[in-house]
């Protein structure tokens, strides 16, 4: 190669070089919400807080609660949530992930401001459109999956590539961390949640916490009672959201702990009347953010 190619190569890999900078050697807990309402809970608290811009995200260095932190939003959707992840992952020092937010109540024994802290997250929604043929769905023959399907929603999981494994893993649950789990389980017996909004509306019973279980999340948003059903009854799921499934597969990749709190807003279409997040979306953020904060005061 001549020097001018080898000049020009060099200059073409620059930018992919500067990508790869690690701005901050100090290892932190990344903090996670998804839109703004979430991001305003997450950040009370914060001190010496520090902004870094990375392709258009934010990134706040600081402390809470004496613990070296970095906050950021993951945008809305299963894509925003898995590129900003990993986008901290390759520049800060990352010693685990903790997504705060709200979701969508599953199972009914679960009420609007409850927050769950799941044991493991799976993305119910990637899988097949299956063709239907005189009044049944079907996927192709050369395909398998162990989960039923709604109509010609048929979830199946797809290969995950790690260091964790030599080969290819058909994986769809995606684990918390469980040392993390067991202190969310700790620190949820000393905390009282809140139950009315400012505006004075009010829970019909006080919200509690609830370790365990499963979560899901996808790309759409959920607002449909039979369709709820469905994912309760196939996943025994408790909670459905948006991001958490997505940042829980970069964190197995990438071998960091990971834990998600996530708030119910709403009842994911369960509910009487019209669907509960416009009235108690705030009150969820903050509930979730409330736990996540006394977690993150309790880390060692």
């Amino acid at each position: 190669m001549t020097r001018p190619a080898r000049l020009a190569t060099a200059l073409a890999l620059l930018p992919a070089v500067a990508l790869a900078q690690t701005l901050d050697d100090q290892p932190r807990t990344a903090l996670m919400s998804a839109f703004p309402p979430e991001w305003q809970a997450l950040q009370e608290g914060l001190e010496k807080p520090e902004a870094h811009k990375l392709n258009g995200a934010t990134f706040i260095t600081g402390e809470m609660a004496g613990k070296p932190v970095v906050l950021f939003l993951s945008g809305v959707s299963m894509v925003n949530a898995a590129m900003t992840a990993q986008l901290a992952l390759d520049h800060f020092n990352i010693e685990r992930i903790v997504f705060s937010g709200i979701a969508g109540g599953v199972d009914p024994g679960l009420s609007i401001g409850d927050v769950v802290v799941p044991a493991q997250w799976g993305k119910y929604l990637e899988g097949v459109m299956a063709r239907e043929t005189d009044g049944a769905f079907a996927i192709p023959p050369w395909m398998s999956t162990d989960w039923p399907n709604y109509g010609m929603i048929f979830t199946k999981p797809f290969g995950v590539t790690s260091a964790r494994a030599a080969e290819v893993d058909e994986r769809f649950w995606f684990p918390a961390d469980p040392d993390l789990l067991a202190l969310a389980e700790k620190v949820a017996g000393s905390i009282t949640l809140p139950d009315c909004t400012p505006d004075n509306a009010c829970l019909s019973q006080a919200p509690k916490i609830v370790t365990g279980g499963n979560g899901v999340s996808g790309s759409f948003f959920v607002d449909n009672a039979a369709f709820r059903k469905h994912v309760f009854a196939t996943f025994e799921a408790e909670v459905l959201d948006m991001e958490s499934a997505a940042v829980a597969h970069v964190a197995f990749a990438n071998e960091v702990p990971f834990i998600a709190f996530r708030s119910l807003s709403d009842l994911a279409g369960g509910g009487e009347g019209a669907n509960e997040m416009g009235t108690f979306m705030a009150l969820a953020a903050t509930n979730s953010a409330t736990v996540m904060r006394a977690f993150v005061a309790a880390l060692d």
